[in-house]
């Protein structure tokens, strides 16, 4: 069994609870070197996770030549940068998503790939989870009929983080890091289950403002949307909205029923039909991205295939920066 050897460019949040520990869950899968600017994160890292190495810079990561696939946990702002570098070397990218902080560098990405034969994986993990397999099986099996629009709905209120000012903001507020503010952090997740569910959005328009002047970037998105099938959709997204009226839930209506649930908190998924109103529980693992992280070491080694690529992922990007009035 071919080893993927992993090497991590950023050790933050993301890679200490929702997808670092599942690299070495997998059999022929390991982390053997880290990299953060800073040196007392990486060691610190490296450490508490049992990892030999740790790096400061991350060419010289790239370059090590114990590690042959990158996992790449860094703002979005860097992804296509890290990823580019990792390609030219000949290495396979596992990237956080959005897999960029606009469109254009996305494309980039498509094309160094495409040029060098390094394919570039993206961190959609909802698509892999059984929670959001089940809801896909309950559209694809015809539990509610033909699909007739879909809805998402997201409020949530600001953060105590929200007003900090200069640097101590976070980086998911600074648009120019992020490619947006909360919206293009976490609608990204939305937009990609509905492409996964009901492929490609071809036409969207969307609104987009500041409500409560906490911080620069938008925070409250309104969007409308088709797909490639004629199926329409819509969305809504506050960041600002006062907690009585918190929700975080997708809506999909067919003629013989519908089914709704959550993103975020795998609220349990309602589905009614003619016959039937049920909640249903579906657990999701301790570690929420090891079942994509999974299919990417399996397509690595040659038994397996991810869907979940930078091909994928540039549609999500293309709708985040068309409702945005990116362009």
């Amino acid at each position: 069994m071919k080893q993927i050897r992993w090497g991590f460019i950023g050790c933050g949040e993301v890679a200490e609870r929702k997808s670092g520990p599942a690299f070495n869950n997998i059999n022929g899968s390991s982390v053997v070197a880290v990299m953060s600017r800073t040196a007392e994160r990486a060691a610190s890292y490296a450490e508490r996770h049992g990892i030999k190495k740790w790096y400061t810079d991350a060419q010289r990561l790239v370059d090590d030549p114990d590690v042959n696939a990158i996992y790449i946990a860094t703002p979005p702002s860097s992804h296509a940068t890290f990823a580019i570098m990792a390609m030219r070397a000949g290495k396979p990218v596992y990237v956080e998503k959005p897999l960029a902080s606009n469109y254009e560098d996305c494309v980039r990405v498509n094309r160094v790939s495409e040029e060098t034969g390094v394919p570039c994986f993206v961190a959609y993990y909802r698509r892999s989870l059984p929670y959001f397999k089940r809801v896909k099986k309950i559209i694809d099996d015809g539990e509610i009929g033909r699909v007739a629009y879909v809805q998402v709905r997201f409020t949530t209120p600001p953060r105590d983080v929200d007003t900090l000012k200069g640097d101590a903001l976070p980086w998911r507020l600074n648009p120019t890091i992020a490619g947006g503010g909360y919206f293009y952090d976490l609608a990204a997740h939305h937009l990609d289950l509905l492409q996964d569910f009901f492929g490609i959005i071809v036409r969207a328009h969307g609104y987009c403002t500041n409500r409560a002047g906490i911080y620069e970037a938008e925070d409250t998105v309104s969007a409308s949307f088709c797909f490639e099938n004629g199926l329409v959709g819509s969305g809504s997204w506050c960041f600002v909205g006062h907690k009585s009226a918190q929700e975080d839930r997708i809506e999909v209506v067919g003629d013989s029923g519908k089914v709704s649930f959550s993103v975020f908190n795998y609220a349990p998924i309602h589905l009614i039909t003619n016959n039937r109103d049920v909640l249903i529980e579906e657990p999701n693992p301790e570690y929420v991205q090891e079942p994509l992280i999974r299919n990417v070491v399996e397509n690595l080694q040659g038994f397996g295939v991810c869907q979940c690529t930078s091909v994928s992922a540039t549609p999500v990007n293309w709708l985040m920066d068309r409702i945005l009035g990116k362009f």
